[in-house]
């Protein structure tokens, strides 16, 4: 339905020996049913090991290049709808079975446990990387960020600050839990940005940015080089140079394929997560099998796209991530569901629980969000608007779930007039309302992109990667906002 996942590639586990030599099988066992002591539902153990390092270029010379180690494990106890939740850095014994007293002391009514036997599920394998980043010495990153840097400069003479940075991450988890689970997976991240300030001579300074990566190695960046990267945040600095102020009041939009699904993400996709939905504070709680967008709005979210920066083998409850169809064809077909949410709704997990780290008890959160394509050419859509704006870059953007009212910043905006893209604009903000803005679509092109992996997202204090992408996208009636600054 749009981007297809992968042929699976499975393995059987244990696949990291190293974090069962930490925190051994029979103490993991006994730390659940200490957690089970108490009377709880269900208790989880979760172990992290993760290992990041970044550099970062600035004005020709290397600011900064960093390197951290974490270790830890989590530990959470469900009785009925309470979560208890504890975690420790400290893997002695006595440490973690004292955390595992912790998280149990939410329930009530001791009782006796019998020893919880776990056994390894078999997983996919999405993101087969090797080695892994944390291998690939600082120097040739850093030999990226420089490359990236003279393209920007060489691309305009007005470029007159050029910033890279490359981080990446290698996590491995352990997670087991009270029905007998036990699900490890090592998950890899990369991402190479740049930021290009210009300056037209006459006072005026504008910004560029731009990037991507993933679940990728570190031989991605022969494809998606630093020169394409830094030359893309010098153009979309250059484009802004001498822009108008943006015209406000609804009007016509069109969307770009790509990162602009952010705007999906944000106005519809936080919604559609289960706490918001049995909690009931979200516009969609209550309207499953009802019409709730245009009957050209197929929304999906999916952890099985290969290599993505949102994608998981499994999710931080252990659960193999799937795709999940969220509104086909306008009509509200399902939401992403954690454990906890699986069990105040009677549902099953779609493999939707996500967490920072061990020091973080997972919630319902998004993976690769984007709507499916439809059948309009992309001109065909510009040719169809007489005077609008074109969005070929959304910026940051908020939203309230309860009302669904959101509002996001332009990056790079342009008007249309005649059917055709011409003058930049400036300071444009895009406001509306979710659920409206869905049933707003007019014409939905058949250009699917996802966005080039720059993408995290905020939710209680977690900070979680994921992907977005869409077609381009006719919006009718869209509320533009701006200034004449």
């Amino acid at each position: 339905m749009g981007f297809a996942s992968p042929k699976e590639r499975w393995y059987s586990y244990p696949m990291l020996p190293s974090l069962n030599t930490l925190v051994p099988l029979s103490l993991i066992e006994e730390l659940i049913s200490l957690g089970m002591s108490q009377g709880a539902d269900f208790a989880e153990v979760y172990i992290e090991r993760s290992q990041g390092n970044s550099v970062a270029l600035e004005e020709k010379k290397v600011r900064t290049a960093m390197s951290a180690v974490s270790l830890g494990v989590g530990i959470r106890v469900l009785a009925g709808q309470e979560t208890g939740y504890a975690y420790s850095d400290d893997l002695e014994p006595r440490a973690l079975k004292e955390t595992a007293r912790v998280a149990a002391a939410i329930a009530r009514g001791g009782k006796t446990i019998p020893p919880v036997k776990i056994s390894a599920i078999e997983t996919p394998n999405r993101y087969p990387v090797h080695p892994s980043p944390n291998l690939i010495p600082p120097t040739d990153k850093i030999g990226l960020l420089r490359r990236g840097d003279l393209a920007a400069h060489a691309y305009d003479s007005k470029v007159i600050q050029v910033m890279g940075a490359f981080v990446d991450q290698t996590k491995d988890i352990l997670i087991a839990n009270s029905a007998g689970l036990l699900a490890e997976d090592r998950q890899t991240m990369c991402r190479m940005n740049f930021s290009a300030i210009v300056d037209d001579g006459k006072g005026e300074l504008r910004t560029g940015f731009y990037g991507g990566g993933g679940r990728i190695p570190f031989a991605f960046f022969t494809e998606f080089s630093p020169e394409e990267a830094a030359t893309e945040a010098a153009r979309m600095a250059c484009a802004q140079l001498g822009a108008i102020a943006a015209p406000t009041g609804p009007q016509t939009v069109v969307m770009s394929p790509g990162w602009s699904g952010v705007l999906l993400h944000e106005a519809v996709g936080h919604g559609l997560e289960a706490d918001f939905i049995h909690q009931g504070t979200s516009l969609y709680a209550g309207k499953l099998g009802e019409q709730v967008a245009s009957e050209q709005c197929t929304v999906i979210d999916s952890g099985t796209l290969e290599f993505k920066r949102g994608s998981l083998n499994i999710d931080d409850e252990g659960q193999v991530a799937k795709e999940k169809v969220l509104i086909e064809k306008g009509v509200l077909k399902g939401f992403m569901v954690d454990k906890l949410s699986s069990q105040i709704m009677n549902t099953p997990s779609t493999g939707s629980g996500r967490r920072q780290s061990y020091q973080h008890a997972p919630l319902p959160r998004m993976t690769n969000t984007y709507m499916a394509p439809g059948k309009y050419k992309h001109d065909e859509i510009l040719q169809s608007v007489q005077n609008g704006l074109y969005c070929a870059s959304l910026g940051g953007g908020q939203v309230d779930i309860s009302n669904g009212n959101f509002v996001f910043e332009v990056r790079e905006g342009y008007q249309i007039e005649g059917g055709k893209i011409t003058a930049p604009v400036k300071n444009a903000t895009l406001i509306g309302v979710g659920p409206e803005i869905l049933t707003a679509i007019s014409m939905v092109g058949d250009n699917p992109a996802l966005d080039p992996g720059i993408g995290t997202c905020g939710k209680d204090g977690q900070s979680v990667p994921v992907g977005v992408g869409m077609p381009t996208v006719k919006i009718d009636n869209i509320t533009v906002g701006g200034t004449s600054l």
